[in-house]
């Protein structure tokens, strides 16, 4: 949502989830005020289904229409940012209220996904669910975003953040190993998909910081380098 609007992109708008890195061109607005959302909540906030949205960056008052020009108006106009945090609150929580919940089956997979660090196989998940295999993946998409197996991939990488310490360079192959990656070429191939660069090289772009822990900076790969945000 830009405050001070610039010529890149709408003046609101949303960037559905994607299963590889993108970089936005142009420079960011010098003001703006950015929401991540969760994959099971971004279904209830947005009310459509949410493989419309992979990979595209959307106008949010195309997708919400007078709500969603109304919030970006009443935020521009507010004259701080203790008065839009409010607001913004408000319009969230309203939509959380009549918005669309996901199916008790794509929960308890996102859910399942995260507590077994995207290890487990989408078939026997599915077949916990109770639904085809086919069934599975186009109701986890529907809902997600994402197919299944592409999303316990960037749950699995999401752990590697989670590993990462002060030690420079890090020890990948370790890191690669506790995080559940077959070898460190399975996590190499991973981070070129979603960061579009290598550990390594990543790891040179990151300050060591060492009275602070890193983990508590970034939520999941997306979060860094594809949002980015």
């Amino acid at each position: 949502m830009k405050l001070a609007d610039s010529p890149y992109r709408p003046p609101q708008f949303i960037i559905g989830a994607h299963g590889t890195y993108s970089a936005l061109e142009g420079d960011c607005a010098p003001s703006y005020l950015e929401v991540p959302l969760a994959p099971l909540g971004a279904y209830t906030l947005l009310g459509l289904p949410m493989d419309q949205l992979n990979g595209r960056t959307v106008d949010l008052a195309d997708l919400l229409g007078a709500d969603g020009r109304r919030l970006a108006e009443q935020l521009r106009e507010a004259p701080a940012w203790r008065h839009r945090f409010p607001l913004l609150d408000e319009f969230l929580l309203r939509r959380l209220e009549r918005g669309p919940r996901p199916s008790a089956q794509v929960g308890w997979t996102w859910r399942r996904l995260v507590s077994t660090g995207g290890l487990v196989p989408i078939r026997r998940i599915a077949a916990e669910v109770g639904w085809s295999h086919r069934h599975f993946i186009a109701k986890f998409k529907q809902q997600v975003g994402l197919r299944p197996k592409t999303a316990a991939r960037l749950v699995r990488l999401d752990g590697v953040w989670r590993r990462l310490d002060q030690r420079m360079p890090p020890d990948w192959a370790d890191i690669a190993r506790n995080a559940g990656y077959a070898d460190q070429a399975h996590l190499i191939r991973d981070f070129r998909q979603f960061t579009g660069t290598t550990p390594a090289e990543l790891a040179r772009s990151l300050p060591a910081r060492p009275d602070t822990d890193r983990r508590d900076e970034v939520n999941s790969s997306q979060d860094r380098v594809a949002v980015p945000a």
